[in-house]
C-alpha cells in the first residue's frame, strides 16, 4: 500500500482550500495553515499562526512533511503587507522546517504574473523577461527568489487575474454602469478551480517522479482586450453605460502563454472568461 502524502498548506485561504480538497480526494493528509482556522475545508487539520510572528505554531505537525505549498494572500495593496506576507512570512516558514529538521520533496510558492512588466501587448512565457514597474510585481520576485533560494526544491506557480465564486468586483461594476469604450489592454485570467488544479497538477507529477520546471504561469487559453470582456459582461447582465463611470486600464498589457503548463497534462475547465464568468453569473446576485 502506497504510503499516505503529507502536505502543508500555508495560507489556506480560497485557493489554498480548493487545493486542499483537490488533494483530500487523492487520499493525501492535508494541514491548512491560517488565522482563523475555523474557515477551513472539513478534514483540514488546523494550524493556527500569524506568519508575521517567527515562533513556530504549537500545532506544526512533527512527523516528516512531504510537500508544502506556500499560498499567502497580503492582508492588503501596501508594501509593507507585502513583505510581510510574501517574504518575511517565507522565511519563517523555513525557519521552522529547519526547527523540525523537516525536508519537504518540494515547496511550490504560489506568485504572479504581475513580476513580468510587459506593457507591448507582446506573448509572455516563462522564460521571459522579469523587470516589473511597480512595487508589488518587484516584492513578489523577489519573494520567488526567495523561494528558490530556500535550499528546499521548489516550484513557482504565477497566477494570472484570478475570478471565480466570491470574486464579483467587475460583475458589481459592470452592473452599476461602468464601462470599458477604449480599453486596449490585454489582460490574462484564471478561472479559482483552474489555479487550484494547476498547483495539484505540480504536486502530482513531483510524487509521481517526473521532472519539474522551476516556474509555470497560470492562465486559460484566451488572453482578451479588458474592453471585450466588459461589453460581453454588459450584455450577460443587461447593463448600460454610465456616462462618467469609466474603468481605469491596468497596468501593463501582455499576453500569457500556458503552453508549459499544459505540456505537464493540465487543461483549463475554464479555456476563456465566456465559459468562467457563465458560472459565475449563474450565482451571481451581489
Amino acid at each position: 500500500m502506497q504510503e499516505q502524502k503529507r502536505v502543508v498548506i500555508v495560507g489556506c485561504g480560497d485557493i489554498g482550500s480548493r487545493v486542499a480538497v483537490l488533494l483530500q480526494a487523492q487520499a493525501w493528509l492535508v494541514y491548512g495553515v491560517r488565522r482563523n482556522t475555523a474557515q477551513l475545508p472539513e478534514q483540514v487539520i488546523p494550524i493556527a499562526a500569524d506568519l508575521n510572528n517567527p515562533t513556530c505554531p504549537s500545532a506544526w505537525p512533527q512527523s516528516p512533511i512531504d510537500y508544502v505549498v506556500y499560498a499567502m494572500a497580503a492582508q492588503g495593496m501596501t508594501e509593507e503587507g507585502y513583505q510581510q506576507a510574501y517574504v518575511q512570512g517565507q522565511k519563517h516558514l523555513y525557519q521552522w522546517l529547519e526547527q523540525h529538521q523537516q525536508q519537504p520533496k518540494r515547496v511550490v510558492f504560489v506568485s504572479s504574473s504581475s513580476v513580468y512588466g510587459q506593457a507591448d501587448d507582446s506573448w509572455i512565457d516563462e522564460t521571459s523577461v522579469t523587470e516589473p514597474s511597480r512595487w508589488s510585481g518587484q516584492i513578489m520576485l523577489e519573494a520567488e527568489q526567495c523561494a528558490l533560494n530556500s535550499g528546499h526544491p521548489t516550484t513557482v506557480v504565477r497566477l494570472t487575474g484570478i475570478y471565480g465564486p466570491g470574486r464579483n468586483m467587475l460583475l458589481r461594476r459592470v452592473r452599476e454602469g461602468y464601462h470599458a469604450p477604449h480599453l486596449h489592454s490585454f489582460t490574462n485570467r484564471i478561472h479559482a478551480d483552474d489555479a487550484a488544479a494547476l498547483i495539484v497538477k505540480v504536486l502530482q507529477a513531483d510524487a509521481q517522479g517526473h521532472a519539474l520546471e522551476s516556474v509555470y504561469i497560470g492562465v486559460d487559453d484566451a488572453p482578451v482586450e479588458q474592453s471585450e470582456v466588459v461589453a460581453w459582461l454588459q450584455e450577460q447582465l443587461q447593463a448600460s453605460s454610465v456616462p462618467g463611470l469609466v474603468l481605469k486600464p491596468r497596468s501593463g498589457s501582455k499576453r500569457c502563454s500556458n503552453a508549459r503548463a499544459r505540456a505537464l497534462g493540465w487543461q483549463p475547465q475554464y479555456p476563456s472568461y465566456k465559459e468562467g464568468y457563465a458560472a459565475q453569473l449563474a450565482e451571481f446576485t451581489g
